[in-house]
């Protein structure tokens, strides 16, 4: 067995250059975007093809180093952190689009592809990846941690949308979890054990992911209510009917005056809903009237549509820079979002319970969410050093969790458990989670995958 020292000097001597220890590079890689401390790996490696990686991980198995995979570095759970050392895996070198099939409307890509890179690359075939989670992040790593976002309520989630991966394995071997069709009943699904697993069973190298035809109409809209109530109802409705919205997303008005400030906009400071449709002209029209019509009924004062693409991105500007918008209030702080998610009935009980628990706090912080779909977040901004604040906002994100679970929802419905979450999973699953921990240790029985993250062995 090689021992670490002798691992780190071979991997320098294998991949020169693209192999670092400085301390700068290792605390980028042992950090996401938020509030989570850094914990560096040590060492980084910058590898090119799905080969490399097996080779890499077969070397760390037989030296018992722990691997953590490294794409765009946008977690916010922690899920990066080195917690016992080890190697981090750049995968960002792997940014080829390796195949797309307009007919059958899928493609196949390296892991290290951004969902902009993609979508940019699509454009000129008249194709898009749908999955928003608002930052640029890499497609390997939102398979891996079953990212969202804004689009979802239409068009799913990674669950949905990705078909097939290449792994590999905490042994270094090379798998393919299916083929492209579109339903199989052949074996286990290995594709859904992987979607999720956030690093710890393998290291995803490629991903196969469905795609869909630009719409020929798009449209948004912004429409203000007097309260987050009304506001929330709006949404419930529209989900009860059946109205095949693209995005809507709730922004109350601590967030509008946020990002308002953030991004010199000028929306009316009040809870806010955030729409987009697709679809043919006609059926845009009745979308955008149908909601409307209902959000008229719960008292929106006014409702705001826009059809071109610069109207549309200033829009939507608004709440892709939310997490940043938040934090900027405060000069060093760090961002801590929440992501719980309830069936859509409890959505509105919820919610209102997350504005009382924040009636008395004393952190900045700002409510939005993907409500279509029941997911919400809080998003906190906190000085890291204060030792009070961490403890006050892991209250308040301890009682919208055990709200959540109380009715049936989970304790994230799209950053994942990371390092953050790992106290509520029992308390969600029960017994499954020692389910989870047999296909852990039968996968990685040395622990080498992103140890410290899911469940703690």
């Amino acid at each position: 067995m090689t021992n670490k020292l002798e691992l780190l000097a071979n991997l320098e001597a294998q991949f020169e250059d693209r192999f670092s220890r400085s301390l700068a590079l290792r605390e980028q890689h042992g950090r996401g975007e938020s509030y989570h401390s850094v914990k560096s790996p040590d060492a980084v490696v910058f590898v090119e093809t799905t080969e490399e990686v097996a080779d890499i991980v077969r070397q760390c198995a037989d030296a018992r180093m722990p691997v953590i995979a490294y794409g765009a570095g946008t977690s916010l759970e922690g899920h990066l952190s080195a917690v016992e050392g080890g190697i981090s895996v750049d995968l960002s070198r792997m940014n080829a689009v390796l195949r797309v099939s307009p007919e059958d409307l899928d493609c196949t890509v390296q892991a290290g592809v951004t969902r902009e890179e993609l979508n940019s690359y699509l454009r000129d075939l008249g194709l898009f990846f749908p999955i928003d989670p608002g930052a640029n992040a890499s497609i390997g790593g939102m398979a891996a941690t079953r990212a969202s976002g804004t689009n979802a309520v239409r068009y799913g989630t990674m669950r949905e949308n990705v078909l097939s991966l290449t792994v590999v394995l905490p042994d270094g071997r090379i798998i393919r979890t299916a083929g492209r069709a579109r339903k199989s009943s052949a074996g286990y699904d290995l594709t859904r054990l992987f979607v999720g697993s956030e690093g710890t069973l393998g290291i995803i190298t490629e991903v196969t992911l469905r795609l869909h035809g630009i719409p020929e109409t798009m449209s948004a809209a912004l429409c203000s209510f007097p309260d987050i109530a009304s506001a929330v109802n709006t949404a419930i409705v529209i989900v009860q009917m059946g109205i095949p919205v693209a995005r809507m997303e709730l922004m109350d008005r601590g967030l509008i005056e946020a990002v308002n400030a953030y991004s010199a906009l000028e929306l009316p400071l009040r809870d806010t809903l955030a729409f987009e449709f697709h679809g043919s002209p006609a059926s845009v029209e009745e979308q955008v009237a149908l909601v409307r019509e209902i959000a008229t009924e719960n008292g929106a004062d006014n409702f705001e549509a826009a059809t071109s693409l610069e109207e549309r991105n200033r829009l939507w500007k608004a709440r892709h820079n939310a997490l940043y918008a938040v934090v900027s209030q405060r000069p060093g702080a760090k961002g801590w979002s929440s992501d719980v998610c309830v069936p859509v009935s409890e959505l509105g009980n919820c919610i209102l319970h997350a504005r009382e628990l924040l009636a008395g706090c004393n952190v900045p912080a700002a409510i939005l969410g993907h409500v279509g779909d029941g997911n919400y977040h809080v998003v906190f901004a906190v000085d890291p050093d204060n030792e009070q604040e961490i403890e006050e906002v892991a209250h308040i994100n301890k009682l919208m969790v055990k709200k959540a679970i109380s009715v049936n929802g989970t304790c994230t419905g799209e950053h994942g458990i990371g390092t953050g979450k790992i106290a509520y999973l029992r308390e969600e699953h029960g017994a499954a989670v020692d389910v989870m921990a047999l296909l852990k240790d039968a996968l990685d029985p040395h622990g080498v995958m992103n140890p410290g993250k899911i469940f703690l062995r």
